[in-house]
């Protein structure tokens, strides 16, 4: 039982730490956009902020999980988040905003990413890697769902029945709530953290100094191609901000259900990335890769063309639950890697640093290169170019993988010096 519950607390902490950061505008774009005044370009510049004090935290914060344990990390992270939001639900200033992203960039990543990624790799044992991160990747989307679909219905509860007639009072009212309720639940999930997961006593490898580490994974080829595939995966998942504004400016909702159809594709993704961990399992991790960013292209390809009078919306709503389903396995999964490339467990901490430095560089140039797209072609338009944007980075990340089966295969998984 004990195993169970540190699973469910681990998918609880992993979604809910990035609440603030990117549900709020995944889930509630529009309504985002109109409280603080934003344009997309300017709220794809605050995530460029987050980016950037990501990326200088990925590779310390890597070398510290292997260090300290994973309770102390992660409920400080989550404490730390959740206080974040409580000032953001003051409204600041742009200014102010970014300094809030930068601030989560920190208290997300450095003190959360690594511990978060080395715990699930030991419950996963040698066998159940697959499995491991898509319980992981599945449950964070039972987690983002549920708690999206509450939070939709409070952002409801102080909007008109038609959400088109709300007051700008009205709409920030609703929204400070949404954001409120986001700080609670993550400071919440923190304490939980904090008495539900065991102060295990670390071991002599991890006392020692951890950043040695960093040089040994820095020589390893196959550890760069695995950075490449998640900066093509992660692409794809910044894209899913995206959606709830396609769903009002192209399709024609309204702010509130465009926000409740968004929450609603979130359940899509337990079923993708179980699926994937259970197919990495049977078979492998790479080739379960190439056949979703085989799959995402061929979607996105669709999507750049597709409107609403002409593909019909049908073909539309089927080919942006397929992308959801391929974008959350490339998620159940990428990390499975580390056991595939024979990454020794000691070193878990340093990889994931090195991975997530590379990996994760969407952080920076995804979101002002998408604001510029959507706003240099307002509506359907910017739309397209997005989509078609999006299914070149797919044909990158099939090439990739592609590399990565070469480096394995000539037998370069293992440094010399391991």
């Amino acid at each position: 039982m004990a195993r169970y519950i540190y699973i469910v607390v681990l998918v609880l902490a992993g979604e809910m730490v990035f609440g603030l950061p990117f549900h709020t505008a995944r889930f509630f774009r529009p309504t985002m956009l109109e409280v603080f005044g934003f344009t997309n370009t300017q709220l794809g510049d605050l995530f460029a902020v987050y980016g950037i004090t990501a990326m200088l935290c990925y590779f310390p914060g890597g070398a510290i999980a292997d260090r300290y344990s994973a309770r102390t990390l992660l409920s400080s992270s989550l404490v730390a988040t959740g206080i974040g939001g409580l000032y953001m639900a003051t409204i600041p200033s742009a200014l102010e905003m970014g300094v809030i992203y930068g601030f989560w960039g920190i208290t997300s990543i450095f003190l959360f990413w690594g511990a978060l990624i080395r715990a699930t790799r030991e419950w996963g044992g040698k066998t159940e890697q697959g499995m491991a991160f898509g319980l992981l990747e599945g449950g964070r989307g039972v987690a983002a769902a549920v708690f999206a679909s509450l939070l939709v219905g409070v952002l409801a509860f102080y909007m008109p029945a038609d959400a088109r007639l709300a007051t700008d009072e009205e709409r920030e009212i609703g929204f400070q709530m949404v954001i409120l309720g986001y700080s609670v639940i993550t400071i919440t999930i923190g304490l939980f953290t904090w008495f539900l997961i065991p102060d295990a006593a670390q071991s002599s490898e991890r006392r020692e100094n951890p950043f040695p580490n960093m040089l040994i994974v820095i020589r390893r080829p196959i550890i760069w191609a695995q950075a490449a595939i998640i900066v093509c995966a992660y692409c794809t998942y910044k894209a899913v901000d995206y959606y709830s504004l396609y769903l009002v400016e192209v399709l024609g909702m309204d702010e509130v259900q465009g926000a409740r159809v968004a929450s609603w594709g979130a359940y899509i993704r337990p079923f993708g990335a179980l699926t994937a961990g259970i197919m990495a399992d049977r078979f492998n991790t790479r080739g379960s890769l190439g056949v979703a960013f085989t799959i995402l292209g061929a979607s996105y390809l669709l999507l750049s063309v597709a409107m609403p009078d002409t593909t019909g919306l049908v073909v539309i709503y089927a080919n942006l639950g397929i992308s959801l389903f391929a974008v959350f396995a490339l998620r159940g999964i990428y990390f499975a890697l580390l056991q595939e490339t024979r990454t020794p467990r000691h070193l878990t901490g340093a990889a994931v640093g090195l991975i997530s430095v590379v990996g994760y560089t969407p952080e920076i140039f995804f979101g002002p290169i998408a604001g510029r797209i959507l706003d240099a072609t307002p509506g359907a338009g910017g739309f397209h170019d997005l989509f078609a944007f999006l299914a070149a980075i797919m044909g990158l990340g099939v090439t990739v993988v592609i590399w990565l089966s070469w480096l394995r295969r000539n037998n370069k998984a293992s440094d010399p010096v391991i």
